[in-house]
C-alpha cells in the first residue's frame, strides 16, 4: 500500500465496520449526509446563537451559524490547498496534517451540536448543576468521617469520575458518538478524520474542563495515538474549523447586533467610554495567549484601533451602497470575513503545523487580537443587553427546575420519555454503563431546544400547557 492509500485508509476508518453497500458514495459525503439528516442538526434551528431562537426571522440561530461557518471553512480550505500543496491528501505525511474541504465542512456543520438550550447560559447552568451535585455527593460521603485532605480529594475525584462534568464541546461527542442512532449502533459512526476535525480540545475532561467525557475520549485518544498526534495538538482541519468559527462570530454576530439596534455604527457609539471599558473588561477575562503580558493601556489602544477600523470600513461602504443601511451592513460583514480568510496560512509549530493568520511567514498575533476585540464587542453590546440578560435569567430558572423535576429517579420515571427510559435500561445492562441516572438527565436536558425546554417547564410548573397529544 502506497503512502496516499495508507493515509486515506486511516482517515476514512470508522469505529465500527459498515456494510459494503455503504461504499457507493465517498466516505465524507456519507458523513455529511448523516450530519445534516440527523435530529441533532435540525434541533439547532431552535437553539439560541445570541438572541433567543424565534426572536424574529432575521437573526441567526445555531443552525444558520453552523451553515455559515461551514461555507467559510470550505472556501478557506480550498484557498489554503492552492497555496500550500503539502497539505493536500495526495502529498501529506501525517493524516492529521492534511486538509480536505469536505472534512472541514463536516466538522463545521457539527461543531455546535453539543450546545444546550439557551446558548452559553444554558451551558454554564448545566455545568454548575453538576458541580453542585458532585459537591453534595462528596459531602454526603464524608458526613461523620474524619479524613485527611488527601483522602477527601481522592473521594471527590472518584465522585467526579462517576458524574463527570458538562461542557458543550464534550456533549458534542456524546451526541455524535453515543446518543444519535444508526440501526444497531449508537452514534453516527463518522470517519476518524471528521471526528478529529471536530475535536478542538484534545483532552480528557478529568484533566481539562473543556475535555471530553471518558466514554468518547477512549476512542478519540486511540485515533490520536494511532495517527501520532502530539499531546495538546489538533489536526489542521480542526484548527481551520475553529478559526472559521471565530471569523463568523466576529463578523456575523455584529451584523445581527446592528440589525437589532443594539449596535450603532457612528462615532458617538463607537467611542463611548462605557462600551470600551466593557470590552477591555471582557478581554482581561480571556485566557488567549496573544493577550498575555498586555497591560490596560496597550489593550485600550488596540480596542480603539479596531473600533476605528470598523467605523472607517462602514463609512467607506455606505456611499457605495447608496446610503442603504441594509446593504452596508451586509457589505461590511463580507469585508471582514474576506479580510480574515485572506490572511490564513500554514506555519511550522514545533513538531507539528498550525493554521493561523500569517504575515511574512510568521503568525500574525495582531490579527488574532483584532478578531478577539470584535468578538468581545459583540459580546458586551448584545449578551450584556438588558433584555438578553432577562432571557438568560429566565433560562437559568427553567433549566434548574427541569433538573429538580427529573433528578429523583423514583419520582420522575413517569415523566421521562419512554425511548430515553429504554435507552437508560439498555445502558445499565451493558458491562460498562455510560450513564448514571443523573448524567442521563443532564444529557436529556442538554438536547432540548429553547422552545421545547420552555414547553416542558410550562407543563410541569406553568399555567400554559400543550395538548396531551403533543409528541415528546
Amino acid at each position: 500500500m502506497d503512502k496516499f492509500a495508507e493515509l486515506k485508509s486511516m482517515r476514512e476508518h470508522r469505529q465500527y465496520e459498515e456494510d459494503k453497500h455503504e461504499a457507493s458514495r465517498e466516505a465524507y459525503e456519507r458523513d455529511y449526509s448523516r450530519l445534516i439528516h440527523s435530529p441533532t442538526f435540525r434541533r439547532l434551528q431552535g437553539k439560541s446563537q445570541v438572541f433567543g431562537a424565534g426572536t424574529g426571522d432575521y437573526y441567526r440561530t445555531r443552525l444558520t451559524h453552523s451553515l455559515e461557518v461551514a461555507q467559510i471553512a470550505r472556501q478557506a480550505a480550498k484557498s489554503l490547498l492552492s497555496r500550500y500543496p503539502e497539505i493536500d491528501e495526495q502529498r501529506g505525511e501525517n493524516p492529521g496534517l492534511i486538509i480536505h474541504p469536505e472534512v472541514v465542512e463536516c466538522a463545521s456543520i457539527a461543531h455546535d451540536f453539543g450546545h444546550p438550550p439557551f446558548g452559553h447560559k444554558g451551558e454554564e447552568v448545566l455545568a454548575h448543576i453538576l458541580e453542585d451535585w458532585i459537591e453534595q455527593k462528596t459531602a454526603e460521603t464524608l458526613k461523620g468521617r474524619d479524613v485527611s485532605e488527601q483522602e477527601r480529594a481522592q473521594i471527590h475525584l472518584q465522585i467526579r469520575e462517576k458524574y463527570e462534568h458538562f461542557e458543550g464541546n464534550a456533549h458534542n461527542f456524546r451526541l455524535i458518538m453515543f446518543l444519535e442512532k444508526r440501526e444497531n449502533l449508537n452514534g453516527l459512526n463518522l470517519c476518524d478524520a471528521v471526528l478529529l476535525g471536530i475535536n478542538k480540545y484534545p483532552y480528557s475532561g478529568l484533566v481539562n474542563k473543556k475535555g471530553l467525557y471518558q466514554h468518547e475520549w477512549q476512542y478519540i485518544r486511540q485515533i490520536r495515538e494511532k495517527w501520532g498526534i502530539p499531546d495538546g495538538k489538533t489536526t489542521l482541519e480542526a484548527q481551520l474549523m475553529d478559526l472559521c468559527d471565530d471569523i463568523a462570530y466576529s463578523a456575523h454576530d455584529l451584523e445581527d447586533g446592528i440589525k437589532a439596534g443594539k449596535i450603532e455604527v457612528h462615532e458617538h457609539f463607537m467611542h463611548d467610554p462605557h462600551i470600551r471599558r466593557l470590552i477591555m473588561e471582557k478581554i482581561t477575562t480571556l485566557e488567549d495567549r496573544f493577550w498575555k503580558g498586555w497591560d490596560n493601556e496597550q489593550i485600550e489602544a488596540k480596542v480603539d484601533e479596531v473600533l476605528n477600523a470598523y467605523l472607517r470600513v462602514w463609512r467607506e461602504k455606505l456611499p457605495t451602497c447608496g446610503l442603504d443601511y441594509s446593504r452596508t451592513r451586509r457589505e461590511v460583514k463580507a469585508y471582514w470575513v474576506n479580510h480574515f480568510v485572506s490572511q490564513l496560512g500554514v506555519i511550522e509549530d514545533q513538531n507539528w503545523k498550525k493554521i493561523t493568520f500569517v504575515s511574512d511567514n510568521r503568525e500574525d498575533e495582531d490579527m488574532l487580537r483584532t478578531v478577539s476585540v470584535l468578538k468581545s464587542f459583540a459580546w458586551v453590546t448584545m449578551i450584556r443587553d438588558l433584555r438578553v440578560q432577562r432571557l438568560q435569567k429566565r433560562s437559568e430558572w427553567i433549566i434548574r427546575r427541569l433538573w429538580k423535576a427529573f433528578v429523583d429517579q423514583e419520582t420522575s420515571m413517569a415523566i421521562i420519555p419512554p425511548d430515553w427510559l429504554q435507552r437508560f435500561e439498555h445502558d445499565q445492562a451493558s458491562p460498562e454503563p455510560v450513564w448514571t441516572w443523573e448524567r442521563m438527565i443532564i444529557d436529556y436536558i442538554a438536547g432540548m431546544t429553547d422552545a421545547f425546554a420552555e414547553k416542558i417547564y410550562n407543563e410541569l410548573y406553568g399555567l400554559k400547557v400543550g395538548s396531551i397529544y403533543d409528541v415528546d
